[in-house]
């Protein structure tokens, strides 16, 4: 028999019954969507974050505590095992390969301005590189300079939202605030950079790290113990030398704390270390939605099957009448095959519309970064015709074995 003849007797027989066959795609329709949903959204978060990384400087080393080392805190006790002021400016006099060196010091105080406080900001003491490396730009006035890292001066640089937050439209430059109980004057103002990763860059300030030292160290034992940092950001010139840098650097810590390499207590990570971890967190959360989508393309292509023994059930005197016409179990079997592939195959197509329609929706309105990756479009419709054909091929097989005798004497 010829395939357009398959093709228009399958049409026919999926015709008689529109209802009942697009009931039958629907569980096709919401695995196909759901498979190219899933993706998009897997694929929008990913890419997001590999943006967010770069955003945050290029060609970056972070140098921070091992999660097995001390925990840096400002009361932290008397051990060696720390990352310190003096351990960031020996490896920007000493190693080779890097462009510049940024040191940071995490404190959350008070800010205040007039009658607006903000309490529990993110102080930030740092270093005078730290915008270059960092990739952030000025909105106004200045950065930290190394004059104000000398004298430790009481001078602060805001974010842009807590710019807003304390003085609304008004330039601040020039203006003095409270950071904690230490009246500091306003040189600069942070150009919008928004949230990178879990950190909201707007919503904090930055003021001199050697001001940090003199007046947000309280415990007597960590003035003791030298100046303790939190992160050391170190900026590779060459990409390619990126793992000779961070051998060179793992050497001089092991060095200055009297250890050896394997034994550090500090992590020194790349961004690409980053994003391939949460990309990790993500890829292991899209294995899970795509489990749940080929249930539901298991789920549809159960409801195929049911639906064309049903249908084999309700035209074994039609497939009778048939076999005594000539049509041989093999033209029986294909008619019943294609019967179930169109059913999977439209199913898919219009699975493939509602998926990329659905994506679109939530990055409109759900505020969600999707990008429909083509080859999920692929592997969903493939998804879905493997689907009909093997659920669809017992029925057929059950309808091409019918006795004839016995099929025309079917009410």
């Amino acid at each position: 028999m010829k395939s357009s003849e398959v093709l228009r007797i399958a049409g026919e027989g999926i015709s008689r019954n529109k209802l009942r066959a697009l009931l039958t795609m629907l569980g096709v329709i919401i695995g196909v969507a759901a498979v190219i949903i899933m993706i998009a959204i897997s694929a929008g978060t990913e890419a997001s974050i590999a943006e967010n990384i770069e955003n945050l400087g290029t060609n970056l080393l972070f140098v921070t505590q091992s999660m097995g080392g001390q925990i840096v805190s400002r009361n932290a006790g008397m051990n060696g095992n720390f990352l310190s002021y003096d351990d960031a400016e020996a490896i920007e006099s000493s190693i080779s390969g890097i462009s510049g060196v940024v040191v940071e010091r995490d404190v959350s105080e008070l800010v205040k301005y007039g009658s607006i406080s903000i309490d529990g900001l993110s102080v930030i003491g740092t270093t005078s590189s730290y915008a270059v490396v960092r990739d952030v730009a000025q909105e106004s006035g200045r950065f930290i300079t190394q004059n104000d890292l000398d004298n430790a001066a009481k001078v602060v640089v805001l974010g842009y939202s807590t710019a807003q937050e304390l003085f609304g439209e008004a330039d601040p430059v020039g203006e003095k605030i409270y950071v904690g109980d230490v009246k500091m004057t306003v040189v600069g103002v942070m150009a919008k950079k928004g949230t990178v990763g879990n950190t909201d860059y707007d919503q904090r300030v930055y003021i001199p790290l050697t001001l940090v030292f003199e007046k947000f160290t309280f415990s007597p034992f960590a003035r003791v113990q030298g100046n303790q940092v939190g992160t050391i950001l170190i900026q590779v010139t060459d990409l390619n030398n990126m793992d000779k840098v961070i051998t060179q650097v793992q050497i001089l810590l092991a060095k200055r704390h009297d250890t050896t390499v394997s034994d550090l207590p500090f992590s020194v990570t790349t961004q690409e270390d980053i994003i391939s971890t949460q990309e990790s967190t993500t890829a292991a959360f899209r294995d899970l939605l795509a489990w749940v989508a080929a249930v539901s393309l298991v789920v549809g292509g159960i409801g195929i099957m049911n639906i064309m023994l049903v249908s084999v059930t309700e035209r074994t005197r039609e497939i009778g009448i048939r076999q005594a016409t000539g049509a041989t179990p093999g033209d029986i079997r294909s008619q019943f095959i294609t019967e179930a592939l169109l059913l999977s195959l439209t199913g898919g197509l219009i699975g493939v519309i509602t998926g990329v329609g659905g994506a679109w929706l939530f990055y409109k309105f759900g505020g969600m970064r999707t990008v429909v990756m083509p080859n999920s479009i692929l592997l969903a419709f493939a998804s879905a015709a493997i689907v009909g054909i093997f659920f669809g091929f017992y029925p057929a097989n059950k309808a091409a074995q019918l006795d004839p005798i016995e099929a025309l004497r079917h009410e």
